[in-house]
């Protein structure tokens, strides 16, 4: 059947990509079953935790999810007989939960927690308390059993400051934790310390690192972490004597790839170390790779389906979970044995049927700055073609962060529009991570130029290589993504539409309202206040809005406190004083991302019709 590019008709329904792969939130082995937590975008993206028996663990209307640095993570763990521990959603306290029981509160009213871990029988955890001034965190130690639910006093606190705090780690004999910290002023990708104490946060030892990520203990006196001295994270080794180094730490296995990623949640896992002394360990160099690390240093891949964001939830033996997605699976969950290499898929991970969903095609093309990398969907649908005359319409994602990066994963969300005939081409701009540090390092005092750079460079080289038409071709990104979205628009030429989604368009009233995890990322990415406001001025869209010529779609959270309404509200009003074609959605419910079914749903018709109605095909819903 021969149709215009965008109106073939497709299987992939707003809904169905709503109720398509499950967003895992760690794993974890539970005696013979494995337990995980899941998103459930029907009941307003509340997360729950399951079983391989079939059993909802956490039963509505209870929900794990924390808000400790805003982006949470770590919200559940589980002990070895099954006893369930999780943040609540709406009070943010940790409750246990024995099976058969109701959830008990351990504990007060207040502070937020995150990145629970149980080890040896004690309960760790990331504290924040936002009533005091500064604000404070800490590395904290909660009772299991209940008894410093109404009086704070009994929890034991490892470590505090008003700085931020990061993966704590028991070590085996129970007397000391390792854990991970920076400053108001950094970001953790920027510079983080790995620190050291007695588990009553005595004696305390600061190692020199760059930017450490995960400590996990080996032994008794030897620990493991992650840091990127030389351009990429790898993992270092490091003796102890006690809480006290023991020499420098020694790298394991270098690579041209990261062992790490930038340190947005608390829950992800990049390794694990097995009990026989080997390392199971992602590496990222655009896509991922799972690797298995001798103690000498000696790597082998593991064959697994996953090749995007993936984490290593928990080992068990030689048995291995890995959540992720992939380029020819669904996002899921896998058990892997390293030894045998059986695979199995727990949740999600079904294969992908080629026909509706290729492979992306990494690509690279040359910018300003160097090499960008990007990741082409071209249109594909077995059942229809397009006038052999007609280049195809291209949607160009600008993920969010900045310090992100995309896979080129296998995704409903992309073939809703590859499959009615709309090309998707998914950038890895300057300053994105899973490239190493320099390239990371790219957009410094440079973002609104490097990004957008990037973007339009990547454009350009499809519509040069004869894959899109060049008339045809809008951007689209959420949070900063939607800020290099609006910035693009500002320098014109490129796109032909914008699709901004809770985007930043000025960088003053960003900070002003923004919360404390990234209230001095802009320092980095542009520079200081009050030094640099000329800059923030002159880069940020709100203030060049009358430069903006072409039909935009404004879609925002009503809650959502890392960029609020306001920002999407000021270029709305300044693009109505000049009668461009603009559309503003609020979702009032919605935070800093999308988790609600219905909203998906309707934020993807919107696009696609906003779409159909620019580019002038007739889509079908």
């Amino acid at each position: 059947m021969s149709s215009p590019h965008g109106s073939w008709p497709s299987p992939f329904s707003a809904a169905s990509v709503a109720a398509s792969s499950p967003r895992i939130d760690g794993a974890r082995f539970v005696g013979s079953e494995i337990w995980w937590g899941e998103s459930v975008p029907a009941e307003k993206g509340r997360v729950t935790v399951r079983s391989s028996s079939g059993a909802e663990i956490l039963p509505s209307p209870w929900g794990a999810r924390s808000r400790v640095h805003e982006y949470g993570g770590g919200a559940w763990t589980v002990d070895p007989a099954g006893v369930l521990y999780f943040v609540d959603a709406g009070d943010q306290r940790v409750h246990r939960l024995v099976a058969g029981a109701e959830p008990v509160p351990l504990t007060p009213v207040g502070p937020a927690h995150g990145g629970l871990r149980v080890q040896g029988g004690r309960l760790l955890a990331v504290r924040e308390d936002l009533s005091t001034a500064p604000h404070t965190r800490a590395i904290v130690e909660i009772p299991i059993d209940g008894s410093a639910a109404e009086d704070a006093s009994g929890v034991r606190v490892i470590a505090e400051g008003d700085g931020f705090f990061a993966h704590p780690a028991l070590s085996p004999d129970g007397g000391r934790v390792a854990w991970i910290s920076w400053n108001r002023g950094r970001m953790p990708w920027e510079a983080a310390h790995l620190q050291i104490a007695q588990s009553d946060g005595s004696d305390v030892h600061e190692i020199p690192t760059r930017a450490a990520l995960q400590p996990e203990w080996l032994s008794e006196t030897e620990l493991m972490f992650a840091d990127d001295p030389d351009d990429r994270w790898g993992l270092y080794r490091l003796e102890l004597d006690g809480a006290s180094p023991v020499g420098a730490p020694r790298a394991l296995s270098p690579a041209d790839a990261d062992t790490g990623y930038g340190l947005w949640v608390l829950g992800n896992r990049w390794y694990r170390p097995l009990t026989d002394g080997r390392i199971v360990a992602t590496r990222t160099n655009g896509r991922d790779e799972v690797v298995l690390i001798s103690p000498d240093g000696a790597a082998r891949p593991i064959d697994i389906p996953a090749d995007g964001h993936v984490s290593i939830d928990d080992v068990d033996g030689s048995r291995v979970l890995l959540s992720g997605s992939g380029s020819g699976v669904t996002a899921g969950l896998w058990c892997i044995d390293v030894e045998s290499g059986a695979t199995v898929a727990v949740r999600g991970g079904e294969p992908v049927d080629a026909e509706w969903m290729p492979r992306a095609v990494p690509i690279e093309v040359d910018g300003r700055h160097g090499v960008v990398h990007a990741f082409a969907y071209p249109p594909a649908n077995p059942d229809a073609t397009a006038p052999a005359d007609e280049l195809p319409p291209y949607v160009v994602l600008v993920h969010g962060g900045p310090t992100a990066h995309v896979t080129g994963a296998a995704s409903a969300a992309n073939a809703f529009y590859t499959s009615r005939g709309i090309g998707v081409l998914d950038v890895n701009y300057g300053g994105s991570t899973g490239y190493g540090r320099a390239y990371r390092e790219r957009l410094d005092g440079r973002w609104g130029v490097v990004d957008v750079d990037d973007v339009i460079a990547a454009a350009q080289g499809l519509a040069d290589a004869g894959l899109a038409d060049p008339s045809r071709i809008a951007i689209r990104g959420g949070s900063a993504g939607g800020w290099t979205v609006l910035s693009a628009l500002v320098r014109g030429g490129a796109f032909a539409a914008g699709i901004s989604r809770y985007g930043v368009a000025d960088l003053r009233m960003l900070v002003a309202e923004t919360h404390d995890f990234e209230a001095s990322y802009i320092d980095g990415l542009v520079g200081p206040l009050p030094e640099y406001e000329h800059i923030y001025v002159e880069r940020s869209p709100l203030t060049h809005a009358d430069r903006i010529g072409v039909p935009v779609l404004l879609l925002q959270g009503g809650e959502d406190r890392v960029v609020p309404p306001s920002q999407s509200e000021a270029i709305r009003d300044a693009l109505a004083a000049r009668g461009v074609d603009h559309e503003y959605v609020l979702y009032p419910t919605e935070g800093h991302g999308f988790r609600s079914a219905d909203t998906i749903i309707d934020a993807l018709e919107r696009e696609l019709i906003f779409l159909g109605r620019v580019f002038g095909f007739e889509p079908t819903l």
